[in-house]
């Protein structure tokens, strides 16, 4: 019995893996036009207890949300109604256990809402209604009315490839799930109805809050590697300052001092050959890189760099002016006629005295750990 529970436990992991690498393949638009659905046709293959494989084939109509619960009650979960302490919202899923004996078990999922940018779309017993609100490549999302999509109209059980629009057609069913919609979106938190598009790479614009909540200063020390970009200093489209006070020995230092994101996008302060180093990558278009002429001096050193931003409020990707100083004096500095617009880094964190993630220039080797002593440093937002 464990063996079958794991190796159908495996079996739906497998699917999920399928499912993710459906929704970033690009067919039929799957992630960026969830209301189409179905829009792939996605196999799942489960063993037998006795492993044999007698060509059972089904079809059911299931989300990719109602593995979670499948998963639970096959492995015999129940799921904890608390947690640490923290009241734990219900599942609001459908385990599909009872499809795997029988090839025309009858699904339980009979109604399913969509929405994904305010692209919309709600599947009932069979029926399926979706309306588009922008095509997926457009960035910038204005003077859109809900009330005004365009919907279309599908009976799923007749036409899954969902080639015959039936809007026109049968108004009154059309009507009956465009009103389900908002009913189900009531019910799950759906609403209000954002259809931004770049923006929502960028947590500021958003207005998500902050893990710093509206600190302007922030102090790190050696050992801090990782720290994700929510609980990082939000520089992007703003001026501020970095100081770093380090200790060069006498025979000199090398390495990174703080970095912050990587190969896609980010910055590094670092000492290579003995100079410091400021390269600011961007989006891995270029990399603006301003070096000291002259090795840091031994001992003691108070190393700035200030990032002056050209742009005014609201104004987003605009250039700025870099100037590099090692105890008050200007060693190096530069223009730059751009700057990341929205997002550092999907998955790279804030260093400080060497680099756990991505090279965010090609002239070190990784972890490039700073051979100096690293007393604070500090970001100071403008």
């Amino acid at each position: 019995m464990r063996t079958r529970m794991t190796l159908i436990a495996a079996a739906l992991l497998a699917s999920v893996i399928l499912l993710d690498w459906l929704a970033h393949s690009g067919l039929a638009q799957e992630k960026p036009k969830a209301e189409t659905s179905p829009p792939a046709d996605t196999p799942s293959v489960l063993p037998r207890p006795d492993f044999h494989f007698p060509g059972n084939v089904g079809r059911t109509h299931l989300h990719v949300i109602d593995i979670v619960p499948t998963l639970y009650e096959v492995i015999g979960i129940t799921p904890p109604v608390e947690l640490n302490g923290v009241q734990q919202k219900p599942i609001e899923v459908l385990s599909f256990v009872h499809t795997f004996d029988d090839a025309k078990a009858k699904s339980r999922r009979t109604i399913q809402y969509f929405e994904m940018g305010s692209n919309r779309g709600i599947y009932h017993n069979g029926w399926m209604a979706s309306a588009i609100s922008f095509v997926p490549w457009e960035p910038h999302r204005t003077g859109f009315d809900p009330d005004k999509q365009k919907w279309e109209l599908y009976n799923i059980d007749q036409d899954f490839s969902q080639a015959d629009d039936l809007a026109a057609a049968n108004p009154q069913k059309l009507r009956e799930l465009q009103d389900l919609w908002w009913v189900e979106a009531a019910k799950y938190n759906i609403l209000p109805l954002d259809w931004r598009a770049v923006e929502r790479l960028n947590a500021e614009l958003m207005g998500r809050p902050s893990l710093t909540g509206d600190r302007r200063t922030f102090t790190y020390y050696p050992g801090q590697i990782g720290l994700p970009n929510e609980a990082a200093p939000r520089i992007l489209n703003k001026s501020w300052t970095l100081t770093a006070d380090i200790e060069v020995p006498e025979a000199g230092a090398e390495g990174m001092i703080v970095t912050h994101g990587g190969l896609v996008g980010g910055y590094g302060l670092y000492v290579r050959d003995g100079k410091p180093t400021f390269v600011y990558n961007d989006l891995a278009l270029e990399r603006f890189t301003s070096t000291g002429r002259e090795p840091l001096p031994k001992g003691k050193v108070q190393l700035t760099v200030d990032f002056a931003y050209n742009g005014g409020a609201g104004e987003r990707g605009k250039g700025a002016a870099v100037t590099m100083l090692v105890n008050g004096t200007k060693v190096a500095g530069g223009d730059m006629p751009r700057t990341i617009p929205l997002q550092i880094s999907l998955g790279e964190g804030m260093d400080i005295g060497e680099d756990t993630g991505s090279a965010v220039d090609f002239t070190y080797k990784l972890p490039f750990t700073f051979t100096g002593t690293i007393d604070k440093v500090t970001v100071e937002l403008k």
